[in-house]
Parts: structure tokens; C-alpha cells; sequence
């Protein structure tokens, strides 16, 4: 089992005409995702080509959605146009957005989770590496890819991820892999201040999944979404977790590489938020290196198998 996708997903391109949303479809389609739409405002009729498929291309999400039955957009659209595409998606009904943009402005993005406020849609970004859901072929083909995560990285199992941090997303699914084990799936977050997903919200779909037997969370300083799932988990899940916050070394005020990476308060800081992971039972990673390690420790602790 997995989490918000599975190889059966039906997803649309939002800017896949444009080359870095084009060039990705073209990842995913190879990974064996079911990419059956495009959405290109004044495109709709054209098609975009791939060597083992043409996929359609439309005009707007609604009609991408009523005429392939995709649920899920991936979104690779410029930042001033980034919060309209995300409404789009909203307004017809899709089931989750996967925002990859960065540079969204705030502003936007505040309008953005007003709107959304009851929504039947689940935003995952923006300014995120995306959604995988590994396969069981070559690869881990045969999956879902939503987003730009190498895919081959990947290895169909049992530990799900969390991450804010793209790169570190990437860290963590491939020493799961080396390690033998694999991921139901992996979730970025994303790292603006306003996005539609946090922690919390994965955390919970995590502990509902069966089929996830571990969990690895990965958050960095600013903010305070990492010290709310501390302390859900401990209260309510009783599946083995590790944590790393990156961020350890950035001086107070100073953003560090995601908007939302600036520490603001004592709560903000890495210390803050590691002091809260060891107190609410996540075995901590001291450094990116040790992230997989520490969940097979928190896992024996526990005396369960992650394969």
C-alpha cells in the first residue's frame, strides 16, 4: 500500500510544454507513471510527444480532468501564474495539487490556503521535490512519480518520508534502499513558510498505512510544524520514528536556503526542535548520514522489522 498515489494514479502536467515541466513528464511517463494529460492555457489540442506515448494537452484543468479522468495535477508552472494553476486544480475538484514551483510569492500563497479552506483538494508544496510511490520492476519502475525525485533511487518497501528538504529527501530514500529496505512512499514537503501540507498532516497518513512499518522526519530550523508532529507521534503513534534537522550551524535571523529556513525565536532553532524529537521518542540523526541508521535503531528498540 502507499499514501496519496499508487501506479493506478491518473495525473496531469500542468506546464508541460514548457522545458522543465516537459522534461520531467517525460522521467515520469519512463518510470511508468500514468501520465495522461497536459494543461497549457492556449495549447489545448496539441499533443505532447513521447517515444512510447502522445499524451493530449488541454486548454485547462477541468477539461484535462473530465476528458482523462486524472486526479492528481503536478505543477510546473512560473511563479506569477503558480497560485491561479493551484485554484484551478481546486476548482475542479482534483484530489491533490503537487506544487514544484518555487518563488511563489507569500501573498499569493496565503490567498491560495484561504481559498482552499474546506476544499475537497490537497496541496503538497509548493516549492517541493514532489510524491513517489515506488514500483516493483526495474528500478522501482512500475510506480508513481509525481514531481522531479530520481526515480531509480527508489526501492518499493515499507518506510514512509517526510522531508521539507528535497535534497535530503533524497539522502534518505537512497541509504533506505542501500540498507536493502524501501519506501511505501516519500513526501516533500517543501520549504516556504505557506504550504498546503505540513509534518503533521503525513505523519497521520503514515500512521493509518499498514503497509508503512517505519517513518523517517525530516525537518530544519524556522517554524514550528517539526515540534507539532513530535508531539502528536508521541501521543498517538506507535510506529518506530527517526528525525534530522537540518539547520544545526545557521545564525538566528538568517534565512538559509528555503524561505521558511530562518530561525526567528528559541523555538525555531535546531536544538530547540531536537530537544523535542528525543523527548517524544524519535531516535535523532546527528547527521544526514545516520538517517537510516537511526530509524533501524529506533526500529529494534521497538522490535520490529522494517522489511
Amino acid at each position: 500500500m502507499s499514501i496519496l498515489i499508487s501506479s493506478e494514479t491518473k495525473i496531469m502536467v500542468q506546464g508541460i510544454t514548457g522545458a522543465f515541466g516537459g522534461r520531467h513528464a517525460q522521467l515520469s511517463i519512463d518510470y511508468g507513471t500514468q501520465v495522461v494529460a497536459g494543461v497549457t492555457p492556449g495549447k489545448g489540442g496539441q499533443v505532447f510527444e513521447h517515444a512510447s506515448k502522445k499524451v493530449p494537452i488541454f486548454n485547462t484543468v477541468a477539461e484535462a480532468a473530465s476528458a482523462t479522468g486524472a486526479t492528481v495535477s503536478a505543477i510546473f508552472v512560473p511563479p506569477p501564474f503558480a497560485a491561479d494553476a493551484i485554484l484551478e486544480c481546486v476548482d475542479a475538484g482534483l484530489d491533490l495539487a503537487v506544487c514544484i514551483t518555487e518563488g511563489i510569492p507569500i501573498k499569493d500563497m496565503i490567498r491560495v490556503r484561504r481559498a482552499m479552506a474546506g476544499a475537497k483538494t490537497r496541496l503538497i508544496g509548493p516549492n517541493c521535490p514532489g510524491v513517489v510511490t515506488p514500483g516493483s520492476g526495474p528500478d522501482s519502475t512500475g510506480g508513481c512519480r509525481i514531481g522531479i525525485a530520481p526515480g531509480y533511487i527508489h526501492k518499493q518497501g515499507h518506510v514512509g518520508v517526510v522531508s521539507r528538504s528535497g535534497t535530503l529527501t533524497y539522502e534518505a530514500v537512497f541509504q533506505i534502499t542501500s540498507k536493502g529496505l524501501g519506501q511505501s512512499t516519500s513526501v516533500g514537503i517543501g520549504g516556504d513558510p505557506v504550504n498546503g501540507t505540513s509534518h503533521l498532516d503525513v505523519i497521520k497518513l503514515f500512521n493509518e498505512d499498514p503497509d508503512t512499518k517505519g517513518i523517517i522526519l525530516i525537518g530544519e530550523i524556522g517554524g514550528n510544524a517539526e515540534v507539532e508532529a513530535a508531539r502528536w507521534i508521541k501521543a498517538n503513534c506507535k510506529k518506530p520514528v527517526a528525525g534530522f534537522i537540518a539547520g544545526a550551524t545557521a545564525p538566528a535571523g538568517r534565512r538559509m536556503g528555503h524561505a521558511g529556513a530562518v530561525v526567528g525565536g528559541h523555538e525555531d532553532t535546531a536544538e530547540a526542535k531536537i530537544a523535542v524529537f528525543k523527548e517524544c521518542g524519535i531516535e535523532v540523526a546527528e547527521t544526514p548520514s545516520d538517517m537510516a541508521d537511526a530509524l533501524l535503531r529506533a526500529a529494534k528498540s521497538k522490535g520490529v522489522s522494517l522489511d
